[in-house]
């Protein structure tokens, strides 16, 4: 049997308008910084990752669910929006921390999916929906665009500070390196 996926089902969908305001991402800039930084690690097809910077050079911070609660509910909000009407995945929650992100200068990552083929403590993987919210204003920064392989002509998004996007984490993409300021 062969299964017709309907036409309206996609993986990848932006918001419309930002889903916070300037205040509310210097806020969550802010927590990040509070946050203990690390190198961020690739996977490299195994359990435990390691660093790469030939594959990704910026520094992340987790943010814990009850520092930005409201942050969380936004986020859970806008997910089992974007879920209803694009992916219709089973059982879609957040299960991780946010992953606070700064690309500085010369910062990217290249190519690859968020899929967390060994999930956690050995469970199955965990991620369907990742979803990347820009924190800083695009004037703040030069390069450091967000790309998919599936868009074929590798076009930007374009995205407004608040603003979000969600994809299905088993789409292939990247951060062009930053060439000026700092993306967050």
């Amino acid at each position: 049997m062969i299964t017709v996926m309907p036409r309206w089902m996609s993986y990848m969908a932006t918001t419309i308008k930002p889903i916070f305001t300037p205040q509310q991402c210097d806020m969550v800039i802010q927590s990040g910084h509070k946050q203990k930084p690390e190198v961020a690690q690739v996977g490299m097809n195994k359990p435990s990752g390691g660093v790469d910077t030939k594959k990704r050079t910026t520094t992340i911070s987790w943010i814990p669910f009850d520092k930005l609660p409201q942050m969380y509910k936004v986020i859970e909000n806008q997910l089992s929006i974007v879920n209803l009407n694009h992916f219709m995945f089973d059982t879609v929650n957040i299960t991780e921390p946010a992953q606070f992100t700064e690309y500085p200068k010369g910062g990217f990552y290249d190519w690859h999916m968020d899929l967390n083929a060994f999930g956690q403590n050995g469970e199955n993987p965990i991620r369907k929906i990742s979803m990347t919210c820009l924190l800083s204003d695009p004037s703040e920064f030069k390069g450091g665009e967000l790309l998919f392989s599936e868009m074929g002509d590798n076009k930007p998004l374009p995205l407004k500070q608040g603003q979000a996007i969600f994809f299905a984490s088993f789409l292939r993409h990247k951060v062009a390196p930053v060439t000026k300021g700092i993306r967050r």
